[in-house]
């Protein structure tokens, strides 16, 4: 049988350097645990000495990670998960129903709004032992996926193939080529020459390509802070925009989509979660429901599965 070592860290120290991270001190992460503020002190001190690294910067404000504290709360974070997972699919297999306990997903905010909600409601009739829990995310720089990366999501709902490498210990796959189009008032005369309205997450570098050969397209001239905003800036006739299919889903009757043509630039969907988590009941059964709702709605989406 293997045995421990004093260089181990227990799951109860896991969990110390997990809500001293998420709580910004030693003292809140006690309130939180409900321990002494001596007790997480001593824990952090002992899980520093057992790594060899200093894992908090400590000031009269609280203790926030050093880049060293960054990774381990991080493996904290997946360990912990794991061993949710472990028990409660132990328990569930003894029951024939593995897929049961806690789903934490982290989701753009067009897939929150226009891709996730059928699929949450297959999920909940199939599986009424899964508690979601959605976390909505710009996705702009490490984005949903980033999440996943910080053991913050089991799996994320993200754009594939931009210019941010997927974290070591990731994996992903596509759901959908999602396309972009042209989004106007409707009495525009020549919608084209309209200013440009835009949003930060609006487009990667799997797009940059085609936004650079296109010599009608201008700079922005008004930055939104999402794509609702751009859409009713539109609508007040401020511009044009570019799109992609799920920012569209349900546009309002005061604008007006136009095709961009066989050469439209798009953007892959997918999901991203970890190696070890993607073997795990509930996010098989996830996946499962993601690509049975995209499969039957390739037309709202306006691209293939």
């Amino acid at each position: 049988m293997a045995r421990t070592t004093e260089s181990d860290l227990a799951p109860h120290e896991l969990r110390v350097l997990v809500a001293a991270a998420d709580t910004g001190g030693f003292s809140a992460a006690a309130e939180t645990l409900g321990l002494t503020q001596s007790a997480v002190s001593h824990s952090v001190r002992g899980s520093e000495r057992k790594i060899g690294a200093v894992l908090f910067e400590r000031g009269r404000t609280g203790a926030r990670p050093t880049p060293a504290g960054e990774k381990a709360v991080a493996h904290a974070r997946h360990i912990l998960r794991l061993l949710d997972v472990l028990t409660t699919e132990a328990r569930g297999a003894a029951r024939s129903d593995a897929a049961r306990g806690p789903l934490r997903i982290a989701v753009f905010r067009s897939a929150a709004l226009h891709l996730l909600p059928p699929v949450l409601q297959r999920l909940r009739a199939r599986h009424p032992g899964i508690e979601p829990r959605v976390r909505i995310v710009r996705e702009t720089g490490r984005g949903t996926a980033g999440e996943v990366a910080d053991g913050k999501a089991d799996i994320a709902i993200a754009t594939l193939g931009g210019s941010v490498p997927l974290p070591l210990g990731l994996t992903a796959s596509g759901l959908f080529e999602e396309p972009y189009a042209l989004v106007h008032a409707p009495n525009s005369a020549d919608p084209r020459s309209l200013p440009l309205v835009d949003w930060a997450e609006n487009c990667g570098s799997y797009t940059r390509d085609w936004w650079a050969a296109q010599d009608w397209i201008p700079k922005a001239t008004v930055e939104a802070e999402d794509d609702g905003a751009v859409l009713a800036l539109v609508s007040a006739g401020h511009g044009m925009a570019i799109m992609p299919a799920l920012s569209l889903a349900g546009a309002p009757d005061s604008v007006r989509v136009t095709d961009l043509g066989p050469e439209r630039p798009t953007r892959q969907v997918g999901y991203v979660t970890t190696s070890e988590l993607a073997r795990s009941a509930v996010v098989r059964a996830l996946v499962r429901e993601l690509r049975a709702t995209v499969n039957q709605g390739v037309s709202l989406l306006g691209g293939e599965a």
